[in-house]
């Protein structure tokens, strides 16, 4: 077994595994456990009682955080005629077409975060979908990435939109902010995910919905969440 190193050892003596935390609680934990020298993001990690592997218990969509990830996001927009500038204006970082198809096919080019397309581009796009789809790159018209409202799309990405998809184990993987934000900040960021996801609830899921909620630092160990209120008060 691989020994941890000191930080990750200290942080672990202050997490109970076995509690699972209220979210208040949960916040204030991740917080501490942030002890690396760098401002570490804070990540969510949700198992959902859905099979993926059938399309109608699928859980996907995009929501814009309130304290937004802390993080820049590059975005890559593929547009033409004034849907360019309109890009341009908004703050998109690379707006184009056959240029950036072939950068990134010819010489492997991933510099950006988040792909938005309008739709009259998505023939050429389209090209590209066994680079960017495995990266989950791939512009959707469920995550509003897919759109010809080219300014709303990369305001609220810069804004802080992030894009929240069930994996094939049945996880959703989510930054919610990052360490500097204060424990009040990754609360609010963490119920405006998570309000989503437990909207998201696909109608052919059974059983319990919220299996398992964890959140973590980069360097941190998992801190089990009780988010099972949230669920409660949407059936009231």
């Amino acid at each position: 077994m691989a020994k941890c190193g000191k930080k990750y050892a200290d942080s672990l003596k202050l997490v109970d595994r076995e509690k699972i935390y209220n979210i208040d609680e949960a916040m204030e934990l991740v917080d501490k456990t942030a002890k690396a020298n760098f401002d570490e993001t804070i990540e969510l990690s949700v198992r959902l009682g859905v099979d993926p592997r059938h399309a109608d218990q699928q859980v996907r969509g995009a929501i814009v955080l309130p304290h937004g990830t802390g993080k820049t996001i590059k975005v890559l927009v593929f547009a033409k005629g004034e849907k360019v500038t309109e890009a341009e204006e908004a703050g998109a970082d690379f707006v184009g077409a056959d240029e950036y198809i072939e950068k990134i096919q010819k010489d492997n080019w991933l510099d950006f975060d988040v792909v938005v397309a309008t739709p009259d581009m998505m023939g050429v796009v389209g090209r590209l979908g066994r680079i960017l789809g495995p990266k989950g790159l791939m512009p959707n018209p469920k995550s509003g990435t897919v759109t010809f409202d080219v300014e709303k799309a990369v305001k609220e990405i810069k804004a802080g939109k992030v894009e929240y998809r069930v994996d094939k184990t049945s996880i959703i993987h989510v930054p919610i902010g990052k360490a500097s934000f204060g424990p009040d900040k990754l609360e609010e960021n963490f119920r405006t995910i998570m309000d989503a996801i437990i909207k998201a609830r696909p109608a052919a899921a059974k059983g319990k919905y919220l299996r398992n909620v964890v959140v973590s630092s980069t360097m941190g160990p998992g801190i089990k969440v009780n988010a099972q209120k949230m669920v409660d008060t949407k059936k009231k």
